[in-house]
């Protein structure tokens, strides 16, 4: 049996007569300038966010720097996030010509550790990144309660974590901002590139409209010296179709997720943590064992997709040395780094799929 990491191919096939004929509708109104489905996806994504504002931009690490440039983030500021996550997130805070700070995260959560963070945060710190890694949100109020007397921002990095919920609430309105990436990967992914900012605060929407924009307060008027950074009308056409299956596919992730949990219980690895604050919808399964390497050469045997995140962790790439990064102490950060592997998940797999990898698991590790 053959069992990929996540099928985009059989998504597609299951929803292709509704896209193309998103696509066909769009095409055909030729309205593709921040036109009707950018704007309708937005107010959607708005209302199940819960939060007032929402915009259509290019991309993922987009989202995540026109977020922290809304605030005024830029030179001679510092902003604290993880290095458990995608190079993008330093990347967008590098790009604003602010200086990235990494902190380590919870040995449970996987998300950024509020005590750790309490000793990063200096004097030019504006704004915090937590990351919700893998589906599972960061404890925001912990968090909060280190940035709010420090007059420090929140802005969620929520690229992996569609529809998680944190006490009740949807990531992505736990913030003064928040970022998603629709990269075709997500739990809500487009095909191709796109991304969306949320915010409840009218001055930071003000300054996201300008800035994605070129600028633009009207036709003829460029207030601000602003990015080409719009979502794509035909992009925005497919996410509105997929929207509606978002909750129905976590609760399938969440299922299989189960079932790994139940089926791996007995074997000597971690399985994914989830906060009894939290509702995990597990973008990725990433279970942890001191014999990663050989559980991955076993996989790959067996013709079963798997994933090494984040093997090489940002703060160690090549890229950061300028700032200092690897010199950063993240014990947790590097130990996660040598034993996680992600196990295939994604909402049309099938039960039997799940038992061919558990199998070949439990004979590699029993």
């Amino acid at each position: 049996m053959e069992v990929p990491l996540m099928d985009l191919k059989a998504q597609y096939m299951l929803l292709r007569e509704d896209l193309l004929k998103a696509v066909d509708d769009a095409l055909t109104s030729m309205q593709l300038f921040l036109g009707p489905n950018v704007q309708a996806l937005e107010k959607d994504w708005a209302d199940y966010c819960g939060t007032a504002h929402a915009f259509g931009v290019g991309n993922g690490t987009e989202a995540i720097f026109l977020a922290l440039k809304a605030l005024g983030i830029g030179p001679g500021d510092e902003v604290v996030t993880v290095s458990w996550t995608f190079f993008a997130t330093i990347e967008a805070i590098v790009h604003t010509g602010a200086t990235p700070v990494v902190v380590d995260v919870h040995p449970d959560t996987l998300t950024m550790d509020p005590e750790r963070l309490a000793d990063a945060i200096g004097d030019k710190t504006r704004a915090v990144i937590p990351v919700h890694v893998f589906g599972h949100p960061a404890d925001i109020d912990a968090i909060r309660r280190v940035t709010l007397p420090r007059d420090v921002f929140i802005v969620e990095d929520a690229a992996q974590a569609h529809g998680a919920l944190y006490k009740d609430r949807r990531v992505g309105s736990l913030g003064i901002a928040s970022s998603f990436s629709f990269y075709l990967t997500k739990n809500l992914g487009g095909y191709g590139e796109g991304g969306m900012v949320t915010t409840g605060c009218d001055w930071v929407a003000d300054s996201l409209s300008l800035l994605r924009n070129h600028g633009h307060r009207s036709k003829y008027e460029h207030e601000i010296i602003g990015y080409n950074a719009r979502l794509d009308e035909i992009q925005a056409a497919m996410l509105r179709v997929k929207l509606e299956y978002l909750d129905e596919w976590n609760r399938k992730r969440r299922r299989l997720a189960a079932m790994y949990d139940e089926r791996l219980s007995d074997l000597p690895l971690q399985t994914p943590y989830e906060a009894e604050w939290a509702q995990h919808v597990y973008h990725l399964y990433a279970i942890r064992t001191d014999r990663r390497d050989e559980l991955a050469k076993a996989l790959e045997e067996a013709q079963i997709g798997h994933s090494l995140h984040y093997q090489a962790p940002p703060h160690m790439q090549p890229a950061c040395r300028p700032f200092g990064l690897s010199q950063v102490d993240l014990p947790v950060t590097m130990e996660l780094s040598k034993r996680v592997i992600q196990l295939p998940i994604h909402p049309l797999m099938k039960d039997e799929e799940v038992d061919y990898v558990c199998d070949v698991v439990r004979k590699t590790l029993g």
